[in-house]
């Protein structure tokens, strides 16, 4: 069983290494190799974990289709049981849960802990199941009855990336679980310590051994789980380019599939938006994270005079306090990258407005500190590339027709906003963008529990949202059911 973590400040602390969990115990794989679990702030390795393939794929395959039936016989109620129980322990256990997801992914303590909370929340959800899932009936005849009941597909896996722990497996635990599957999880290799948690809180919460299972490792690990023809389903959160190929992989395999994209969100900001509550808004979503989420801001379209929100951002931006209200960049590559697309886009003439390049907030870790970006234009990189990163891109526009035409541009389609105090250019923007969220004077417009979390166009691969009432359809099937139970003399269409 893997020890708690004791941390309780951001001073550097190692924990036990990764281990696969198979059949409900944790196991060792002694033909993988083992890398680094790097702590970002700290630039140090806290632990390591082995990246496993295919062998380690098919035996917790094999685990889970083992104890899937008789999970999957328990009545729906018994099934969420466990999950109250769950809540009850990550509760309990917030303050380990919080540290252990700031030491190893790198976000500061309040983004850490509001991640567990909102993993927290997607447990709720998966507990109110039982009263959400019940099968429609009807009399469609003269004794005739038509009824749907949602099924289990069996064994379902999912595929999640480092800027979120626990957050993003809960938005697919919960509604697999519940629904009568089994579940085999493939963490990022980057920070697969909190689901080593996870797997004591679920054994703790008595979720019989097999239905959880996880399988560390990279690109071997991805391609066992999109190949094996033992899995019935498979979700994935990464980068658009990934999640495109993943798709196409396991839906050839006959998988049900849904992958989730990266994002270029665009922020359209009007002169008439009230510049405290945008200013505030606009870096909280560039920076938050460290820019490491998909539902950051990172394009600003400013509509005509503007100048007055756009040096309050700056102001602001300046203000932040590197370590302290915005944590480091997952890695040293990734610092790299971000800072060769702000390289670029001064060469290109873009006038840097607050420069995040060399700052720092330890002497170790990787840092690029928030960065705003003025006179980008569309074709860009720093325009139209999903940089991933504290950097806020703005472009100037004429009029909101040009902000919405350069939104729908983009290939991607996860997130748009508006900042304005006007009715009616909120509802124009709404109408017109082209992106699954949206918001008014709302800078990450993640929709809560039970509204479902998606994207549009090369943010989204497959069909519907990966959380809410959607989940629970994507990770079951309905069976329908039509009995005749009454003898009719005469006959009907359904004889």
């Amino acid at each position: 069983m893997t020890s708690k973590f004791t941390a309780t400040s951001y001073e550097f602390a190692e924990y036990a290494d990764a281990r696969n969990v198979i059949g409900g115990a944790f196991v060792e794989d002694p033909g993988a190799d083992l890398i680094d679990v790097m702590n970002p702030r700290h630039g140090k390795a806290m632990a390591r974990v082995p990246m496993s393939g295919a062998a380690a794929v098919a035996a917790a395959v094999a685990a889970a289709r083992e104890a899937q039936p008789a999970w999957a016989r328990l009545p729906i109620r018994d099934r969420a049981q466990v999950f109250y129980r769950l809540r009850e322990l990550m509760t309990r256990d917030l303050e380990e849960l919080t540290w252990l997801v700031s030491h190893e992914n790198g976000k500061v303590y309040e983004e850490a802990k509001g991640s567990v909370l909102k993993a927290i929340e997607c447990v709720e959800f998966g507990c109110s199941l039982p009263n959400l899932a019940v099968g429609q009936q009807l009399d469609v005849s003269r004794g005739v009855n038509c009824m749907v009941v949602h099924e289990p597909l069996g064994v379902v896996a999912g595929i999640c990336p480092f800027n979120f722990p626990l957050m993003v497996p809960m938005w697919m635990l919960p509604q697999a679980i519940v629904g009568g599957n089994a579940f085999i999880i493939k963490p990022s290799e980057q920070v697969p310590l909190s689901i080593q948690r996870l797997a004591v809180l679920f054994e703790e919460a008595g979720l019989p051994a097999g239905i959880f299972s996880v399988v560390n490792g990279g690109r071997a690990a991805v391609e066992a789980l999109t190949d094996d023809p033992g899995i019935a389903a498979l979700a994935f959160v990464g980068s658009t380019a990934v999640a495109r190929q993943v798709y196409a992989r396991g839906a050839a395999t006959g998988k049900r599939m849904l992958c989730l994209g990266g994002a270029k969100n665009h922020l359209i900001v009007v002169p008439d938006a009230d510049v405290e509550l945008t200013t505030q808004n606009v870096v909280d979503s560039f920076t938050g994270c460290a820019g490491q989420r998909c539902m950051a801001a990172s394009v600003m379209l400013g509509v005509g005079d503007v100048d007055h929100i756009v040096s309050g951002i700056a102001a602001k931006a300046e203000e932040l306090r590197l370590g302290e209200q915005m944590g480091p960049i997952t890695s040293d590559a990734a610092a790299a990258r971000i800072t060769d697309y702000i390289n670029a886009a001064e060469e290109s003439g873009v006038k840097v407005l607050v420069d995040g390049r060399g700052q720092r907030a330890t002497d170790g870790g990787y840092w690029v500190g928030p960065t705003v970006l003025d006179g980008v234009t569309p074709d860009m990189p720093a325009g139209c590339e999903e940089i991933f990163g504290p950097v806020l891109s703005i472009i100037r526009v004429a009029t909101v027709d040009e902000a919405i035409t350069i939104e729908n541009a983009s290939e991607y389609g996860n997130a748009s906003s508006v900042y304005t105090t006007s009715g009616d250019v909120a509802r124009e923007v709404m109408e017109r963008v082209s992106s699954g969220m949206c918001g008014v004077n709302v800078g990450v417009p993640v929709p809560r529990e039970p509204f479902g979390f998606g994207g549009w166009n090369d943010s989204l691969f497959g069909h519907g949202n990966i959380t809410g009432w959607d989940g629970f359809r994507f990770w079951t099937r309905p069976r329908k059911i039509t009995s005749k139970w009454a003898a009719q003399k005469d006959q009907t269409w359904m004889s």
